[in-house]
């Protein structure tokens, strides 16, 4: 769900919007599926975790997919890792509206339609009272992303291939999204990628749906490689025993996505006057966004600290809205970084922990050899106050998002190699 190619605005940061009126297409309506029988079997409860690679990266591509089995037999569906939603979701051949796989590539229903009596259709429309007029009604969800893309469908139920840490393979039936209606914003190209998968905690998510069937610890975390690719990982088994700074989850946080905060930015070590950052951890974005007066400030404190710098303005490249050219081409982020002053965030709740942003983390080199500021200004793109840290300040990290303690954490890893438990 790109807003352009490159450039995401955080999947599922700001809105969750449920629709009731949704019906499937002539032949999958809820009228031709039977209704539930009973709660699917709970698999066997054995706690372990499951790691998966991922590809993909912050430039030029936008964003970092990770393929899933689904279905028996299994079928392969890449979808785009989002720690700022919680519903998954794939391109659904029912047929499909706005659709971007050939049909062949598309999940196919089978008599599996999720209907409204089942607790997880319940939990996914929380906010309205009456979102069924029948029980065995299919429960239909229409999500709305920040960049103004949105996918609507029905919840199907199906198995999804996992190999655990313990040695375990199992094939758990979960509940996810079936979109057959997809829209997408912006005039880049739509993303390659089959659906999303979301990452927070809300009831309907695939790592609460795992939690409540006893196979995993409610944690999930990642590891964005700046080289490409990475890998994902459910449960605890993965979690550093030292080495990870935490801080809380806001309390009033949403649990579709993680908000950590106060916090307060640092630039080259010193406080920069900007406080009180409310601050969401958000793998759904490529780029880290600030409210207006805090991109403003951070803009002020960059273009004055490259002054008697040889780096001129390039205002003729447009891989993002600012960019630097210097003497020659640069080749990579390590020509061009000891250009520039690191920034961090310190989230004064947690003794003062920092989140740093070394140069490597708010920059890309663009295709023309010119270093760009992968900071953006959210309020040109309706993020209003909120602050997102996107995949460019999130690689080289391993982030963990601790559901059960409440806390985000993060440490230096090599995302290059799977962990082993």
């Amino acid at each position: 769900m790109c807003s352009e190619k490159m450039n995401r605005v955080g999947l599922g940061v700001v809105f969750f919007l449920l629709c009731l009126s949704a019906t499937f297409p002539r032949g999958f309506s809820a009228a031709n599926q039977p209704p539930p029988k009973t709660k699917t079997a709970q698999t066997k409860k054995i706690v372990s975790s499951a790691v998966f690679p991922i590809d993909g990266n912050v430039y030029p591509l936008g964003y970092y997919s990770v393929s899933l089995n689904i279905g028996n037999p299994p079928k392969v569906f890449d979808l785009d890792i989002d720690s700022g939603s919680d519903l998954a979701w794939v391109q659904c051949d029912a047929p499909c509206t706005g659709c971007t796989k050939p049909r062949e590539s598309l999940y196919k229903p089978h008599s599996n339609l999720l209907h409204c009596v089942d607790p997880l259709c319940s939990a996914l429309h929380s906010h309205n009272k009456h979102p069924c007029k029948s029980p065995t009604e299919q429960c239909d969800y229409e999500i709305e992303y920040a960049d103004h893309g949105s996918s609507l469908g029905v919840l199907v139920v199906d198995n999804f291939q996992l190999k655990l840490s313990n040695g375990s393979t199992l094939g758990p039936r979960l509940a996810f999204g079936c979109g057959y209606n997809q829209k997408y914003a912006g005039p880049g190209a739509p993303p390659p990628t089959a659906g999303v998968l979301g990452l927070g905690n809300g009831k309907a998510s695939i790592l609460s749906q795992l939690t409540q069937m006893g196979l995993t610890r409610n944690v999930v975390g990642h590891c964005l490689s700046s080289r490409g690719g990475g890998f994902l990982f459910f449960g605890d088994d993965f979690v550093p025993s030292s080495g990870v700074a935490w801080t809380p989850i806001t309390h009033d946080s949403l649990d579709k996505h993680y908000t950590s905060g106060p916090a307060e930015l640092y630039f080259g070590g010193k406080p920069a006057g900007v406080k009180g950052l409310e601050v969401i951890f958000d793998s759904g974005s490529s780029y880290t966004y600030f409210n207006s007066a805090t991109y403003k400030a951070v803009i002020n404190l960059v273009k004055t600290s490259l002054k008697g710098k040889p780096l001129k303005d390039a205002a003729d490249d447009k891989s993002l809205p600012i960019c630097w050219k210097g003497n020659q081409a640069f080749k990579s982020i390590q020509d061009a970084k000891n250009f520039f002053t690191p920034l961090a965030l310190s989230f004064t709740n947690a003794k003062n922990v920092q989140l740093q942003l070394p140069p490597e983390a708010y920059l890309i080199v663009s295709k023309y050899g010119n270093a760009c500021l992968g900071i953006l200004n959210g309020a040109e793109v309706g993020l209003g106050n909120f602050n997102i840290i996107g995949d460019i300040s999130l690689q080289e990290k391993m982030v963990i998002y601790d559901n059960e303690k409440r806390q985000i954490g993060w440490g230096p890893a090599n995302c290059d190699r799977l962990p082993k438990s």
